[in-house]
């Protein structure tokens, strides 16, 4: 097997010293591990609906934080219901038992890090960031003439926003060469101005370690300045798998930041580890909280006295977060009595790393191309836990070369509950030397869209983030297999296929098949299940769309944002109708045919005074994030309507309504045929749209609150199509329950399939592909096709019972990638040519009903 050490390594290295085998650890203190089920307690507001019968979960992002051990809940559980921990700043016996018990655990935290407390101090903060942050205001306090900053370029993004306090100015060192440098030469330099010297133990990018011995070197140089050149180590990234030996103080960092979850889960909590000799950059410190001062005066003369017991003392603001620090003491119990040591996690993760390393770097496609990008530095290695750590930096090529989406795989990988990180990875200098991009280059792709955290993969033919697998305590041999097998399963192309397409080839049939609409839904609350037009009802169609659709949406009482199903799953089970005889949005929520359902009434027109009267349209307007767009609404501020959606989804939210006279939003897509006219009209259906549209830029079409295009088309025969192959996937797998899926899932407004009238039935799946525009209705009603849907992990929610799978997704990831994107379903729209002044007062012609015939008509490029 490529990558595996010999059998004794294995054995020396593999969970070696730890209290009994890894995999039994596992099963016993890491039940969150396990398969999930469905879990969801009608009566607990804050409840979430979770996958139901999937694998057990395949974690590899404990650089973000590790996992918490059942025990140490336990024994956390334990002390509090045993004690009585009272606020450590009273002199009653609870009070001086947490104080006592925080000056213990401040001591066995000094101690798991090897520090002398002669030495040093540890101030208990937040977490690493906090502990930056309160050395850079010590520094920035302790002159009135500003200081100096140099920071490393593989540093935290914590790190490197430090600079903005540093008046003196700084410098981003790009290289380990530059920073020695600039150290053999600071003896040369002589400067009364404060100086702080920054960098990472181990990137939290590819887990690069960098050298230690800085610290000293820097120490041994600044006797000649005055002592007046301070070292700031980030250690969060490497104490995670690695021991950090401070015995030494004269090599030691002058500040030592780091986070407690990041090696035992919880508790939350982080530490600013101070040589006491470098403590008095905080005399100055101008910040005074509860706690840290002797004296305060306000009356007349404005004078404190700060505590001068400690370092501690004078940093701790306010109240100790004292129970998460008792926490820390069970933390430390519990990590020894089952890993014995860092040292024992370290080599641990460094046998696990090694061996994925090796395998990820030796798969190759069916030409030889590479398929993983792995981003190391030249001096690491990672047999030697002094240049790497237990982190794997990658991304994916095809077998012609082109990237794969970080956005695809993080998604798919979630869908087979494998957990990974992706994007810039909060560092941005690591992140952007390794992928090419310069300053210029970068704001010129913000200026384009680019966001921390969005699905702008790739941009210029590069990528603009990264894959990221981190290991940690409780890793295994199965987790470094299953994610080895997940890239081999859906992103190692075995034989040639043409773009990497594996679907049905067609030619333009000679004698061309008509279609018909087998089902025409409409989706009135955004997310939320849909709507199915009764046949023989006619439905009106506008440039945005089938009307009522997507017109209503479910905020989120605190931040203003869209629900949608991919956080809220059961949202599918919110079954919006439109009763135009009553002219009331009818919501039931529960299972189809449940005899719990709820019901809730909101009316249809905008200015409904009865209805006003009730409150339920008394409504707010409230900035509002859909899908990345910042749009208004008008919320419903009545408290049984916001008791109806947040009592079933367990989430604090409210219906919203995308109001009249606001700006409507726009899809970008390919542009349409014809040319935009500004159309004012008279409503089939009253209230149903913006009635006063501006004209939109000339290649964008209107849409509500859909996501992309106003209107979405599948074809009846992919969708079948689509299920022998998962069915295919099934037997090839040996599953047991069907997965195949309804149409449902991909949730179309229009689904096609081919007539039973004039031609025998012979099912075309992904004959769509070809289409260019479509014709339907007596009336011919034309639709320009704008291209096809990408696909995210929304599809694989059942839209009957809210619970989420791992199909269609991962079928159409095999099946269904062109141009590097997984697309199922065509987006269209109300062909421009269609809006003209002589058909203003013809209302009726721009409708739909089921059983309509659909003409498609050909494109010559066969342009996707």
């Amino acid at each position: 097997m490529v990558g595996v050490t010999s059998c004794e390594d294995e054995v020396l290295e593999y969970g070696r010293g730890y209290s009994e085998d890894v995999d039994s650890i596992r099963e016993r203190e890491y039940p969150q591990l396990k398969g999930a089920s469905l879990s969801f307690d009608e009566g607990h507001l804050y409840s979430s609906f979770v996958l139901i019968g999937v694998a057990d979960t395949t974690y590899l992002d404990h650089a973000g934080t590790t996992l918490y051990a059942k025990s140490l809940i336990e024994s956390f559980s334990q002390e509090l219901t045993s004690n009585l921990f009272g606020n450590p700043h009273s002199l009653s016996a609870s009070s001086q038992l947490s104080t006592r018990r925080v000056d213990d655990v401040r001591l066995r935290a000094l101690r798991f890090f090897k520090a002398d407390p002669e030495e040093f101090d540890l101030v208990f903060v937040a977490n690493a960031t906090a502990a930056i942050k309160l050395v850079a205001d010590g520094m920035r306090d302790s002159t009135r003439q500003g200081f100096w900053y140099g920071y490393h370029v593989d540093a935290h993004t914590s790190l490197v926003g430090v600079r903005e306090l540093a008046e003196k100015g700084g410098r981003c060192f790009t290289s380990d060469d530059e920073v020695e440098d600039w150290i053999s030469r600071l003896s040369d330099v002589r400067s009364e101005s404060l100086k702080l010297f920054a960098y990472p133990a181990q990137s939290n990018m590819n887990g690069r370690r960098l050298p230690l011995s800085w610290c000293k070197k820097i120490r041994n140089q600044r006797g000649t300045l005055g002592g007046n050149v301070y070292t700031l180590l980030d250690a969060a990234s490497l104490v995670s798998t690695s021991p950090l030996d401070l015995s030494d103080a004269s090599a030691a960092p002058d500040f030592t930041v780091l986070s407690f979850y990041k090696i035992f889960g919880f508790p939350d909590l982080g530490a600013l580890i101070v040589r006491k000799s470098s403590g008095q950059i905080f005399e100055h410190r101008r910040y005074f909280g509860g706690g840290t001062v002797d004296m305060v005066l306000t009356r007349g003369l404005q004078w404190h006295a700060k505590k001068q017991s400690s370092i501690h003392d004078r940093l701790e603001d306010g109240t100790l977060p004292f129970h998460d620090i008792i926490a820390l003491d069970s933390a430390f119990a519990t990590h020894e009595r089952l890993f014995g040591s860092m040292q024992n996690i370290s080599s641990h993760t460094r046998f696990l790393a090694k061996r994925l390393y090796d395998r990820l770097n030796a798969l190759r496609h069916f030409n030889g191309q590479r398929v993983c990008e792995l981003y190391t530095s030249p001096l690491s290695d990672y047999n030697q836990p002094s240049t790497q750590g237990p982190i794997i930096a990658f991304n994916l090529r095809n077998s012609q070369g082109s990237w794969i989406g970080k956005s695809e795989v993080e998604r798919l990988a979630a869908m087979k509950n494998i957990q990974i990180r992706s994007g810039s990875l909060c560092n941005p200098g690591g992140t952007s030397g390794s992928l090419g991009w310069t300053g210029p280059d970068l704001l010129q792709q913000f200026s384009a869209g680019l966001r921390c955290g969005d699905d702008h993969d790739v941009m210029d033919g590069r990528p603009t983030g990264i894959l990221r697998l981190s290991l940690g305590a409780m890793t295994n041999l199965k987790d470094i297999n299953t994610f080895v097998e997940f890239v081999e399963e859906f992103y190692v192309e075995k034989v040639a296929t043409t773009d990497y397409l594996v679907t049905p080839v067609h030619s333009v049939p000679l004698q061309q098949p008509r279609f018909y609409i087998e089902s025409l839904s409409l989706y009135p609350i955004k997310s939320c299940g849909p709507f199915r037009v009764p046949e023989g009802k006619r439905w009106e169609v506008r440039r945005e769309g089938l009307a009522w659709d997507r017109e209503w949406c479910l905020i989120h009482q605190g931040t203003g944002a869209a629900l949608n199903q991919k956080k809220y799953p059961r949202m599918a089970l919110i079954r919006p109708s439109i009763d135009l005889d009553r002219n009331v949005l009818r919501v039931t929520c529960g299972e189809p045919g449940s005899t719990d359902q709820k019901l809730l009434e909101v009316s249809l027109l905008r200015e409904d005074t009865q209805l006003a009267t009730t409150s339920l349209c008394q409504r707010t307007s409230k900035s509002s994030t859909v899908c990345g767009d910042q749009v208004t609404v008008q919320a419903y501020t009545s408290p049984s309507v916001a008791h109806f959606f947040s009592d079933f989804l367990g989430v604090p939210c409210t219906l919203a309504r995308f109001p009249p006279h606001s700006s409507t939003r726009y899809a970008s897509l390919r542009k349409p045929q014809g040319a935009w006219t500004q159309y004012l009209r008279k409503f089939v259906m009253p209230g149903s749209f913006p009635q006063d549209p501006s004209p939109p830029p000339t290649e964008k079409n209107p849409i509500l609150l859909s996501n992309e295009s106003p209107i979405l088309l599948v074809s009846r025969s992919s969708v079948n199509y689509l299920n022998e192959n998962i069915k295919a996937n099934q037997k090839k797998n040996r599953a047991g329950t069907s997965k195949a899926v309804a149409a449902d899932v991909f949730r179309a407004n229009i689904v096609v399939a081919e007539s039973l009238t004039d031609l025998p039935k012979v099912e075309q799946p992904y004959i769509e592909d070809q289409w260019e525009s479509l014709k339907i209705g007596p009336e011919k009603l034309r639709f320009d096709v704008l291209g096809s849907c990408q696909r995210c992990q929304m599809v694989c929610i059942d839209q009957f019972t809210g619970v989420r799978r791992d199909e269609p997704f991962s079928t159409l990831a095999k099946t269904r990638k062109i141009n590097n994107k997984i697309v199922f379903g065509r987006h269209c729209s109300l062909s421009a040519s269609e809006v003209t002044q002589e058909q203003h007062d013809n209302a009726e012609r721009w409708t739909l009903m089921v059983g309509d015939i659909v003409t498609p008509s050909y494109a010559h490029d066969h342009d996707l």
